[in-house]
């Protein structure tokens, strides 16, 4: 288990690292820390929800208020369930396993 949170983190750290080195301090980024080329497009809650958990993933709370302050809290909610159903289903596939005993598994239940 601890090897699937190690991916996770190890994922997040690149796209944090690679989302920072675009938008820091001296980098090419504009106001608000938004990419160049992003102007004024509203996130994506799938966006909000990939960056709010990798964020979580890594421990870092600055990410975390940032992409919860994309999108409202619902969507957020509703990008997050998404993601986390998705990643479920694709670690189940990848294992062999049904989703219901990879999350079991995943979150230290029982077996049912």
């Amino acid at each position: 288990m601890v090897g699937v949170f190690g991916s996770v983190r190890k994922v997040c750290g690149r796209w944090r690292d690679a989302w920072h080195s675009r938008s820091g301090a001296g980098g090419n980024g504009t106001a608000g820390g938004r990419p160049p080329g992003e102007g004024r497009r509203p996130r994506n809650l799938f966006e909000a929800a990939a960056a709010y958990v990798c964020a979580c993933a890594a421990d870092d709370q600055e990410g975390i208020d940032e992409a919860a302050g994309w999108v409202s809290p619902e969507a957020l909610s509703f990008g997050v369930n998404e993601l986390a159903c998705r990643a479920v289903v694709a670690l189940a596939r990848e294992r062999g396993e049904s989703p219901r005993v990879v999350a079991r598994e995943l979150l230290g239940l029982p077996s049912a």
